[in-house]
């Protein structure tokens, strides 16, 4: 492989155990990408197709960049890969871009993987001329990515961990009440939001939507669902928004958090759990012996 082969892995860094992140040579997708869209890679010609949310992206360099959590077959065959490998499929950008205005102050916040695709939205919603808290979060202080990154574009910056290893602990959700009271009762230097940006794990950004319910704060989450085309047409991502049917690739995947049927949307994550089970487990006993067939 050399450099400029579309899909080839340019650069790959381990984040945080079992956090990987791809940067990967495809002009196209670069030129075109935008905060908020995704791509839909597929490692093998018989292999899954899954999401990624596509992380950064660098026009001038023809380059994405991709990160990626190991929790199933195909995460670990990604996980696997090395620099200058190529990614069978890598096919985007697909989803609709963030709405990226003035709003005033705007909370981003991202907790476990979904701190990734905030990066790019936090950029863009800092370069409009908005003010930016974020708050990022995670079961310990191991598994927080892009604190940096984060920190340098927000004027106000938190971290939470399950375990208080690091920063407030406890959930984003609970630091972000804390915040948003403290502003209503005018102690601190923290304005009350105009607008709340949450993506992560779907309980997370219910919880979220829980919180800012109360205060009439609009809340966008992004729908990290279960998806096999990219193109609307397979329906596996339908998801309800207030009393419509919507599909998570085409119409979103960023919605209103406080129309979204979180409790649906849980129920229908874990559909598949089974047979991603069995195929890890296939997948294992066919590394075992040196052999992987690479299908689902």
């Amino acid at each position: 492989m050399v450099k400029n082969d579309i899909n080839v892995i340019i650069e790959k860094e381990d984040l945080a155990e079992k956090i990987v992140k791809l940067v990967i040579y495809n002009p196209q997708i670069a030129l075109n990408a935008k905060a908020g869209q995704f791509v839909i890679i597929r490692v093998d010609p018989k292999g899954e197709r899954i999401p990624l949310t596509i992380a950064d992206s660098d026009k001038k360099a023809g380059s994405i960049t991709l990160i990626s959590m190991t929790i199933g077959k195909t995460t670990t065959l990604v996980e696997k890969m090395r620099e200058g490998e190529s990614i069978t499929d890598v096919l985007g950008p697909l989803g609709k871009c963030s709405e990226i205005e003035r709003f005033g102050h705007v909370v981003c916040i991202g907790g476990g993987l979904g701190i990734a695709p905030v990066f790019p939205i936090l950029k863009e919603i800092k370069n409009a001329g908005n003010t930016v808290t974020t708050i990022i979060g995670a079961r310990n202080e191991k598994l927080l990515i892009l604190e940096e990154e984060m920190k340098a574009c927000s004027d106000n910056f938190f971290i939470c961990t399950d375990d208080g290893s690091k920063g407030f602990k406890g959930f984003v959700s609970m630091k972000l009440k804390e915040l948003i009271t403290a502003s209503l009762n005018g102690t601190g230097n923290f304005p009350r939001p105009d607008r709340v940006i949450a993506i992560g794990p779907t309980l997370m950004m219910k919880s979220v939507c829980d919180v800012t319910r109360q205060y009439d704060i609009k809340t966008i989450v992004s729908l990290n669902s279960i998806m096999i085309d990219g193109t609307g047409m397979c329906g596996t991502c339908r998801v309800e928004v207030g009393t419509e049917t919507k599909f998570a690739c085409v119409d979103g995947p960023e919605f209103d958090g406080h129309l979204v049927n979180f409790n649906l949307l849980l129920a229908r994550q874990n559909y598949f759990c089974e047979e991603e089970q069995l195929s890890m487990e296939e997948y294992k006993k066919e590394n075992h012996t040196g052999a992987c067939k690479l299908d689902l």
